[in-house]
């Protein structure tokens, strides 16, 4: 399963300095608004490491919309070729990623990503990269503030506040349950911010995070 990548397509052997002039080109790629059909299966993917962090693993699940029931998943392993440097991660994830990817036999309607989408420096986290690359629509569900500031938010379920990076709203701060820590949820391609809330809540019926990054974590763990 390929998407149409194209003039996107580059290099994964890449300096540091030649991988952010890669997001720098790639971030203005990145599908802002509604561009996603009827969804009947959504994606998770939850990266690893083996032998010493020079294997990269990547499990995908695939759950049908909207009751989450598995119906796919798929495990691709990677030599780790790019080193560990936060904002940089998807040249380290992404290449194992899209090889689980591919092996699927059913294409996902939407990727949730356990990572950042434009909630990131330079705008182009893991969600972005991998929607970009496998043209799939994509939103990041992060665990944890990258950059970015916002005001404090109610305890209960649903509630929100914009993510802000100099004046500009780059995600959403979003508690997917009440009196529990909330998660990050940004555009990663192809989907708007409110479509991107909106499907997160409805992937989060019963925990914080998603069912596509809890299943993905479970084949991931062998659990």
């Amino acid at each position: 399963m390929r998407g149409n990548r194209g003039p996107l397509e580059h290099r994964w052997d890449v300096s540091s300095q030649e991988a952010v002039a890669i997001q720098q080109r790639l971030r203005e790629a990145v599908g802002i608004t509604d561009d996603l059909g009827e969804v009947h299966h959504v994606a998770g993917v939850d990266i690893g490491f083996e032998e010493n962090n020079t294997v990269t693993r990547a499990a995908v699940v695939v759950l049908s919309f909207p009751d989450l029931l598995l119906v796919e998943q798929a495990i691709a392993h990677r030599p780790t070729t790019f080193p560990y440097i936060p904002g940089l991660l998807s040249f380290r994830e992404a290449p194992a990623a899209l090889s689980a990817l591919e092996r699927l036999a059913i294409r996902p309607d939407l990727l949730l990503i356990d990572g950042q989408g434009r909630a990131h420096p330079r705008q182009l986290g893991l969600a972005c990269h991998l929607g970009l690359l496998s043209d799939i629509p994509a939103i990041g569900v992060a665990k944890s503030l990258l950059v970015g500031t916002h005001e404090s938010l109610l305890e209960s379920r649903g509630s929100q506040a914009p993510l802000l990076l100099q004046g500009e709203v780059i995600g959403m701060v979003l508690r997917t349950r009440s009196n529990v820590k909330p998660i990050y949820v940004s555009i990663g391609h192809r989907v708007s911010l409110e479509t991107a809330v909106a499907y997160t809540m409805a992937c989060c019926p019963k925990y914080r995070l998603p069912e596509t990054t809890r299943q993905a974590h479970r084949l991931a763990s062998g659990k």
